[in-house]
């Protein structure tokens, strides 16, 4: 098992920048990577970014390249999502997931935080 935590959500204004945290417990040695994904009011959830648990081959959804970046902590079992230049479409609960292999799912997955942009 392994267990998220997300932290570092919160309301700002159009341009600001924020930076999510994901905390990974348990076992993270059966981690391969893990993911950000987002769900807006009425819509569908969408994957944002993931990375490798080694902190190597991170993706982006189109949408999201240039303006996050995704990184991994080198001494902590911690996951970044640092997000600059923030809309107010960027507004939804972010999530963090884990999965242990390249083609399995994102089995485990945090409670979400909840990120506001207002203009």
């Amino acid at each position: 098992q392994v267990q998220l935590v997300e932290s570092g959500g919160g309301q700002v204004q159009a341009g600001d920048s924020l930076r999510l945290s994901c905390a990974a417990s348990g076992r993270t040695d059966s981690t391969y990577s893990v993911g950000w994904f987002r769900q807006a009011p009425g819509k569908e959830r969408e994957f944002v970014a993931t990375i490798r648990w080694s902190g190597e081959d991170a993706y982006y959804a189109d949408s999201m390249k240039g303006r996050f970046t995704i990184s991994k902590g080198n001494a902590k079992n911690t996951v970044y999502l640092q997000m600059n230049s923030l809309k107010p479409d960027d507004t939804a609960v972010y999530s963090c997931a884990a999965k242990t292999s390249s083609t399995a799912r994102y089995i485990y997955w945090g409670q979400g935080t909840q990120v506001t942009v207002s203009s």
